[in-house]
């Protein structure tokens, strides 16, 4: 094994104070395995401030700071800011965007470009790039000027780099290009924390997009605002959070809207969005699972390598980290609950499908130690174990697709191991279906399993709620996601 201190690549950090706080957000939000600060295209020359690489999600983020002028001509101050920071920052993401799809294996992680990224970026039709650009140096004089929080507005009727003379209004940048999603210092903290994962914070940005660009005029006085529709709005057809415009009058879809300013200030206090948080808090769980892999991947120090190296550690890492926060929290339960029912002695097996990727499965499993036997003679059985495990749950459930396996101890000790598996089912053949049989009934794996049912909501249901009295049916849900309790909380 290599020295546990010494990275296979090194990763920049940032090189002014708020491309550092960038760089922690992201890693906090996108995982450290996928976060690359300041990459370049060829020496000396940098392609983006931030780039994120997961698999066909692309996220290139500019991060510039302007201190705004104060000449006593707000539309003048306005616009010499606006081009130093969003028309500048845009133009070099429009530029990372055109290297990324011609010269996707020229990228490097060092300003001599001898590093490259540890694992490849492959264009396809399946590719989604999103671009993020983070304007600081603007909330102070736009909280002077409008009040409020200092967010930026949107108004989707400003488009074009000339027509955005309003000051702090922004819109589309440039129609005829890929969409830049303009981020300040109020709303990029906002977004990060509360899309903390890959899979929320891109599926926001790309209903957000679909939605600005959609024809509807929009006019939000700030990113909080629309974030807050997005979060309380669920799509009938979908079950998914989405921007769902009302109805008029006439029953006919609206050509318009203005979001009015205090809902996200009415959100942070509500006991929903209090109690959603408070359950979230055992998903964290998962991301340090994640994390931990990874570690020993980026330094040489995993038990047992890929056969595919890195490359193949990625893929499996990125399968968990694909989930969104709901589903983290679902399978930490599961983990968690495992941990604090079985007995050291004791072997269990949790089969847990996930609710966002359609034909995963992960098998959980909890491996007593043999005493007696060294750690490497334990963990070489506790691995042919979960093996046969995934393969047995594969055997009783044609449908799945993907089995991602995780074995560790059983106890409560905070010293402990983990084994990580994946398998596509893709590869089943009738020699495996045998095997998984016989090791199924010799080993005694999964024989009358007993289903769990939880249920578990995104939003639980605070106490208040539950205690409540009075609501009619018909009545506006005490949520506030203003629909009638009945189709709301009253289901």
């Amino acid at each position: 094994m290599s020295n546990p201190e010494q990275a296979i690549f090194k990763k920049g950090e940032g090189y002014t104070t708020s491309e550092k706080y960038l760089n922690e957000l992201c890693e906090r939000t996108f995982l450290s395995l996928w976060s690359f600060p300041n990459v370049y295209r060829q020496p000396g020359t940098e392609l983006c401030d931030l780039l994120v690489v997961f698999g066909n999600e692309i996220l290139i983020f500019s991060d510039k700071s302007c201190v705004f002028p104060d000449s006593g001509k707000i539309e003048v101050d306005w616009r010499r800011w606006f081009k130093r920071t969003v028309q500048n920052s845009a133009n070099q993401l429009w530029g990372a965007e055109r290297w990324i799809k011609q010269f996707p294996e020229r990228i490097f992680l060092n300003p001599k470009c001898t590093q490259p990224l540890p694992f490849p970026i492959t264009i396809s039709d399946k590719t989604s790039i999103h671009l993020i650009l983070v304007a600081h140096g603007g909330s102070m004089a736009c909280e002077k000027f409008h009040g409020g929080s200092g967010s930026m507005m949107y108004h989707s009727p400003i488009s074009g780099l000339d027509n955005h003379t309003t000051p702090f209004a922004i819109g589309d940048i440039d129609p005829s290009k890929t969409f830049v999603h303009v981020l300040d210092d109020t709303t990029l903290d906002i977004l990060l924390n509360e899309r903390d994962t890959i899979a929320d914070f891109t599926d926001y940005i790309k209903k957000r997009e679909k939605y600005l660009r959609s024809g509807i005029m929009v006019i939000s006085p700030g990113e909080e605002e629309l974030l807050v529709r997005f979060l309380k709005d669920l799509n009938e057809e979908t079950g998914e959070h989405d921007f769902v415009l009302p109805l008029a009058k006439d029953g006919r879809p609206i050509d318009g809207i203005a979001y009015t300013e205090g809902e996200w200030d009415d959100f942070l206090k509500s006991p929903e969005r209090k109690a959603r948080k408070k359950a979230d808090e055992i998903s964290y769980s998962w991301d340090k699972i994640i994390e931990k892999f990874a570690h020993h991947a980026t330094h040489g120090t995993a038990y047992k390598n890929s056969s595919h190296g890195i490359t193949g550690t990625e893929q499996s890492l990125r399968v968990m980290a694909s989930e969104n926060r709901f589903m983290r929290r679902l399978l930490s339960i599961a983990i968690h609950e495992m941990l604090s029912k079985t007995q050291p002695n004791q072997r269990m097996i949790r089969i847990v499908p996930s609710v966002a990727m359609e034909g995963l499965h992960y098998v959980l499993l909890l491996f007593p130690t043999h005493l007696g036997k060294s750690h490497e003679e334990y963990r070489r059985v506790r691995e042919s174990f979960l093996q046969k495990s995934c393969m047995v749950a594969r055997l009783m459930n044609p449908s799945i697709k993907h089995i991602l396996g995780f074995a560790t101890e059983t106890g409560l000790d905070p010293k402990r191991s983990e084994d990580l598996l994946y398998f596509d089912c893709k590869n089943w053949d009738s020699e495996i279906e045998e095997q998984a049989r016989i090791d199924q009934r010799e080993l005694k794996i999964l024989i009358n399993p007993t289903q769990i049912l939880r249920k578990e909501t995104e939003y639980p249901e605070p106490k208040k709620m539950q205690t409540s009295k009075k609501v009619g049916r018909n009545d506006p849900c005490p949520c506030g996601s203003r629909k009638k309790y009945k189709k709301c909380h009253g289901q």
